[in-house]
């Protein structure tokens, strides 16, 4: 390489060199803003979870007070800003998300122009070396104070000229791990709109929790008396507990003597409390819409390969005609959840099991009912392979936080599980579970 050729070259270097001090300088201060737009969002969170955990503590120091007209009214009005205040931090969260994403698209934009914007420098530099070309080495050489020191600029310039490959190298690099992110988070925020989809369900918890508050105002006036009068007349015979129906996802309900019968076949092989499991049933019933209704063909397969997930969508069709063939049933005839606007469908009978899922559990379910193959659409194995999993995810401990855990993981997963933002779900079980508790108890007594 001759010296006129490396100082050409040295020269686009420092032009170079500038333009990355400025751009550097730009991205920095658009960073910046990302930044603490992103940590107002954190401590915005971070407060709203503090006011649940109070709630919280609320509800079960008034959850240990006799029963009366204010410990009532206050357990109602604390379910009721835990709920509100669970969907807002839900609506933080995903705006937390969107952020992040908006700070990777930046990124990547930012990337992109700098990609140009050196290229165009590049090009523009390069196009004036015809013009450094016509000058003559000798010109070159006058032209230079301290000759030792052009000669120790051309001496280093590999290495500079190295540095400005590696620069390009580092921007694809950046580029490409950016965009991964960007999709990481695209993925975490389609997992927090399942879950403020589910929450909007909640509101409607919410408006009978409302009405059944009021309901108790209007019939009492806050008198302890007549409450207590109320909460007589409101008891119920295990003659009227026997004829209630329990709901199902996917099947039709049945009553509340045989959902227990099933429930205490299932405990007595897997040690989950029954009124904890139908605590979890029940629970996935009232949260349920379009259940029933889907086909695998549309709500399962083609859904899953619509949203990109390509070796999911075949090996939850594999598993779905597995399942229905060893059953000798149609698949095209039988209900599986419809795809809700968040996601897909697919979800089978009253557990809810996924085919994938339930193809992990189909042996295990069968050596305990004795129904070989078992179905998804029977009542008996359905609670059975609920009974199994909250089993698994160490509802057979007994305690509360144990059974809480495990109703979460039954939602979540064992990642997810412990997150505040999936909170409402196992304290809905639980509460279900108490209730179904006490109806237990008076058909025992009876």
């Amino acid at each position: 390489m001759n010296l006129k050729s490396k100082r050409n070259k040295l020269v686009v270097f420092v032009c170079a060199v500038a333009f990355f001090a400025v751009f550097s300088f730009q991205t920095t201060n658009a960073q910046s803003n990302v930044d603490a737009h992103r940590a107002q969002l954190e401590r915005d969170l971070a407060a709203l979870e503090a006011e649940i955990d109070v709630q919280q503590v609320l509800l079960q120091d008034k959850q240990r007070d006799r029963v009366s007209y204010e410990r009532d009214v206050a357990i109602l009005e604390a379910q009721i800003e835990k709920a509100r205040l669970s969907i807002r931090a839900r609506d933080i969260a995903i705006s937390k998300i969107n952020q992040d994403i908006d700070g990777k698209e930046e990124v990547i934009g930012g990337l992109n122009e700098k990609l140009n914007r050196e290229k165009e420098s590049l090009s523009q530099l390069l196009r004036k070396t015809n013009e450094i070309d016509n000058i003559s080495l000798v010109e070159v050489v006058l032209g230079t104070q301290n000759l030792s020191e052009f000669f120790e600029d051309i001496d280093s310039f590999d290495s500079i000229k190295l540095a400005l490959s590696d620069s390009f190298k580092d921007i694809a690099e950046t580029k490409s791990n950016t965009e991964s992110q960007k999709r990481t988070l695209q993925s975490k925020q389609e997992d927090q709109m399942d879950l403020r989809n589910i929450q909007k369900q909640q509101k409607g918890k919410i408006e009978k929790r409302e009405e059944e508050k009021q309901a108790i105002v209007d019939a009492t006036k806050g008198v302890e008396d007549e409450y207590q009068k109320l909460i007589k007349s409101k008891e119920k015979s295990a003659a009227q507990i026997r004829s209630e129906l329990f709901a199902l996802r996917g099947s039709a309900a049945i009553p509340f003597e045989k959902a227990l019968d099933l429930a205490n076949i299932a405990s007595a092989y897997t040690g989950v409390r029954p009124a904890f499991l139908l605590g979890v049933i029940a629970e996935e019933s009232n949260l349920g819409e379009n259940v029933g209704t889907g086909n695998w063909k549309t709500d399962l397969y083609e859904c899953y390969k619509g949203i990109g997930y390509f070796k999911s969508a075949e090996k939850q069709k594999a598993a779905f005609l597995s399942i229905t063939a060893g059953l000798g049933l149609n698949p095209d005839t039988l209900p599986v959840s419809r795809k809700p606007w968040y996601g897909c469908g697919g979800a089978m009978g009253p557990a809810q099991f996924m085919p994938t899922t339930w193809a992990l559990y189909v042996d295990r379910i069968a050596k305990a009912t004795g129904h070989n193959p078992p179905s998804p659409w029977n009542n008996s194995d359905a609670f059975m392979a609920s009974a199994i999993l909250l089993m698994d995810n160490g509802a057979d401990k007994g305690t509360a936080y144990s059974e809480r855990l495990a109703a979460l993981r039954y939602l979540a997963g064992w990642k997810n599980a412990e997150k505040p933002s999936y909170a409402f779900y196992g304290n809905d079980v639980m509460a279900l579970a108490a209730k179904f508790q006490k109806l237990i108890d008076i058909l025992h007594s009876s």
